[in-house]
C-alpha cells in the first residue's frame, strides 16, 4: 500500500472556524413579514419538509439568517416549519403576531413572553 498521493501534516492549511461578518445578515436575526410571490416556492418547500398541505391565502413568514424557517397563514393561523432546524421560537413569534393581526391576542403579555422564553431554552 503507497502513501504517496497522501499530503504530509505540514502542506495542508488548518480549516478556519472563524465566523464570516462580511454579510449583513446576521443568524441572530429573525424579520417577520408578508410574503411576496417570489416567497412561493420556499412556503411550499416547508410545507413539504412538515408533511403538511400548502397554505393558503395570506402568508406571514419567518426568516432567519435570510432564510424563510416558518410561515402562518393568516387565514386559518396554520403553521408550517422546517423540522431540521430549531424554530420554536419561530413559531411562537408567528402565533403571537397572528393573535395581534387577528384581534384575537387575549394571550396576556407575560404569557407570550413565557412562551418565548421557553421556546428559546
Amino acid at each position: 500500500m503507497s502513501f504517496d498521493l497522501m499530503a504530509h501534516p505540514w502542506e495542508s492549511a488548518p480549516m478556519k472556524t472563524e465566523r464570516i461578518t462580511s454579510s449583513p445578515i446576521d443568524l441572530d436575526t429573525v424579520v417577520l413579514r408578508i410574503a411576496r410571490e417570489t416567497d412561493t416556492p420556499a412556503v411550499r418547500r416547508l410545507a413539504c419538509l412538515d408533511s403538511s398541505m400548502p397554505l393558503g391565502g395570506e402568508v406571514l413568514v419567518a426568516e432567519r439568517g435570510g432564510e424563510i424557517s416558518a410561515a402562518i397563514s393568516l387565514h386559518s393561523g396554520r403553521v408550517v416549519a422546517d423540522p431540521f432546524q430549531p424554530t420554536a421560537d419561530l413559531v411562537a413569534l408567528l402565533e403571537a403576531r397572528f393573535a395581534l393581526l387577528s384581534g384575537t391576542h387575549q394571550i396576556s403579555g407575560r404569557l407570550v413572553a413565557r412562551r418565548l422564553l421557553r421556546a428559546v431554552a
